[in-house]
């Protein structure tokens, strides 16, 4: 199926309008190869004929359909692990001292953009390996994700061996069980019950608002599938959401110095980190 570049474009406005995504020009080929795979399954067969049949979805599930399919979730376990290893070693303590200070026994961390789940569970595990008295703490990890079948992946929490490649020994022997024939993993129920997943999209503003007095918040690697305004839009949310003294985590190649001048850098065994 050839896309036209005025039906990209179309496309695109569309998108980028509803979910607040925006591809540039570049990836054209990108979606072509995923409108077609959709317009098979809906029965369409031209591009044009796809962007009505959207146009036209009251219900909007064919849109959501679109948007599993437009975001991509290359992911596993401890990623980008100097930056989990700053968080377990210095950020995640002086938050703790802080807060027994002040005799608070909550912590919420956010995960936006969980995908299927990995980066929460990873975050789940560091949190129960470096908190001794875990039980005496309030701990809500709240996990996020615009692609409700990969939130359905996360929930099964069910993954195969490339996820789980970083993954040291011992945390795979206490916090992972053998799934079926020995091929994939499920995360251990202790790690999967702390954390919860929904539904959100990051550029709606009444769910955005909905999370206050976060400690953490980890959206790494996300922000690249927007564009200046809404990657605006959704760091000044992100500042909201954030108590006083909480910490903002991107990707190893973004950054908020271009977006937003309200936030603190902050370096932490060489990695650069965002406060309020």
């Amino acid at each position: 199926m050839k896309l036209e570049h005025d039906i990209f474009r179309k496309l695109r406005d569309m998108v980028y309008a509803r979910a607040g995504l925006f591809f540039e020009e570049k990836k054209l080929y990108f979606v072509e190869k995923r409108i077609a795979r959709r317009a098979r399954i809906t029965g369409c067969d031209t591009a044009q004929d796809y962007y009505l049949y959207l146009k036209y979805d009251d219900q909007g599930e064919e849109f959501s359909h679109l948007l599993d399919a437009l975001t991509t979730n290359e992911t596993y376990f401890f990623r980008e692990y100097p930056q989990l290893q700053a968080f377990a070693d210095e950020v995640l303590p002086e938050v703790l001292e802080e807060k027994t200070q002040r005799r608070s026994r909550t912590l919420q961390v956010w995960c936006a953009g969980c995908s299927t789940g990995k980066e929460a569970y990873t975050l789940a595990i560091i949190l129960k390996e470096m908190i001794d008295d875990l039980t005496s703490w309030r701990i809500s990890i709240f996990a996020t994700d615009i692609n409700q079948q990969v939130l359905q992946s996360a929930q099964r929490a069910v993954y195969g061996r490339r996820s789980l490649k970083n993954v040291p020994l011992s945390y795979r022997q206490n916090y992972f069980n053998v799934n079926g024939t020995g091929d994939s993993w499920r995360v251990a129920p202790e790690i999967r019950d702390m954390v919860t997943f929904s539904h959100v999209n990051l550029t709606d503003r009444a769910k955005m608002r909905s999370f206050r007095d976060i400690d953490f918040i980890f959206c790494r690697n996300v922000l690249i599938y927007f564009d200046d305004k809404s990657r605006k839009q959704v760091v000044n949310s992100f500042y909201s959401s954030l108590r006083k003294g909480g910490y903002l985590f991107l990707g190893h190649s973004e950054s908020v110095g271009r977006i937003s001048a309200a936030f603190r850098p902050r370096r932490k065994q060489k990695i650069l980190l965002y406060s309020k």
